[in-house]
């Protein structure tokens, strides 16, 4: 027989933590697991990365967060806070563990689950292969769980292109150390935050920075407030070239084939040489698992269907959280780590009461184990959750 675990939380995020956290306070059984290391997503930013949000808005588990200078966490301060927080609560996490498969467990013959398996809903598959073999979908092992906790982000693949040679080795999708583009020749493809922090962090480090924007200018809104100035600055001086409404349409070894051209402007066409190619153009989910499930709705974004009360989908026992239910987020997101702080105590309190029995269900109700004036940390700074609402910063 598989190993059973009452609970699995398939992402070791801020917001899977989080939620494996608030079932330990529940006594509610729970392991978690990751296709990568903790914090996967926050892992492969670039170096010394900051966030937008405060740190107050992405702390969890009413652990706080501080920073030496009182300044917005960085990439590197956030992970070890995560390790940190992880450790102190003891969090059950397997890393580098990907969930391949998710089926319901079928009942017997005569229509009744077996008695061994009468809490069982689900069947999960992991694949624990490394390297090349990462996507690999064959599972190694298996493990049954009554309830599913899907909260996998929405930020796993870089969008693509879609020309010739954006699979050169020089061309990605990720801005790397900044050390290694030093004296380097480096087109940034995009107008936002990621490329225009990249563009300014590339132009410090000595690299000879170039940005590609198919707009007119860059965007009114969704550019964090410290970088738009430096970036407008070292537009107009030079420091930075632009290439404004034009887009890329082939990319060499050695050249990149840039169109530039206005609506009512003839298309101009210009092969320049760069050595690296920064293609950062947003992010899409792995939505494979909401698929398998058959969760997905008909947004454009391809969120999963689910309950906003209770954050289960239409599929009993599967639950989704953190930025997961906003699917793959366009340019203007809205669904941040800052505004999911909630799922967590929704969940718990749809599992809890499911397991309570007639008895409790008339007038008992469920209190947070270990520290019952603990509650959940959402719920407990009531001034924080209305700034959020009030005034998002992400």
């Amino acid at each position: 027989m598989n190993e059973f675990v009452e609970t699995v939380v398939i992402g070791a995020g801020p917001i899977g933590i989080e939620t494996a956290i608030e079932f330990q306070h529940r006594g509610i059984e729970t392991r978690v697991f990751d296709a990568g290391p903790v914090g996967h997503t926050i892992s492969w930013w670039a170096p010394q990365t900051r966030w937008f949000s405060s740190n107050d808005r992405i702390a969890i588990a009413g652990v706080p967060l501080h920073t030496i200078d009182q300044a917005k966490a960085s990439r590197e301060e956030y992970l070890n806070y995560l390790r940190t927080v992880v450790d102190q609560f003891q969090v059950p996490i397997s890393t580098f563990h990907r969930v391949v498969s998710i089926t319901p467990i079928e009942s017997n013959q005569n229509g009744h689950a077996a008695a061994s398996e009468s809490l069982r809903r689900w069947r999960l598959g992991f694949s624990r292969s490394r390297g090349q073999n990462a996507a690999k979908q064959t599972p190694d092992y298996f493990l049954d769980a009554n309830a599913v906790v899907l909260a996998i982000g929405g930020t796993d693949f870089p969008n693509r292109l879609g020309v010739p040679g954006e699979d050169l080795p020089h061309v990605d999708g990720y801005l790397r150390e900044v050390h290694r583009y030093h004296g380097r020749r480096v087109l940034i493809i995009g107008g936002r935050n990621s490329a225009v922090e990249a563009a300014i962090r590339l132009h410090r480090g000595g690299a000879k920075v170039s940005l590609c924007y198919h707009r007119e200018q860059l965007p009114e809104d969704g550019i964090k407030y410290w970088l738009r100035p430096e970036i407008e600055g070292l537009i107009r001086s030079g420091s930075v070239q632009s290439f404004f409404q034009s887009r890329v349409t082939e990319i060499t070894e050695q050249t990149v084939t840039l169109e530039t051209g206005g609506p009512d402007q003839k298309p101009q066409t210009h092969s320049l040489p760069f050595d690296d190619v920064l293609a950062l153009i947003g992010y899409q989910q792995d939505s494979s698992l909401f698929r398998q499930l058959e969760i997905v709705s008909e947004l454009p974004s391809g969120a999963p269907l689910y309950d906003p009360e209770t954050m289960q989908t239409p599929r009993e026992g599967i639950y989704v959280a953190g930025t997961a239910v906003g699917g793959t987020q366009s340019s203007k997101y809205q669904i941040f780590l800052e505004n999911c702080h909630d799922h967590p105590a929704k969940i718990a309190d749809h599992l809890c009461g499911e397991r309570s029995s007639p008895a409790d269900s008339k007038g008992a109700t469920h209190q947070s184990h270990g520290n019952p004036e603990r509650g959940n940390s959402a719920r407990g700074d009531q001034g924080l959750r209305q700034r959020i609402e009030l005034q998002p910063e992400s």
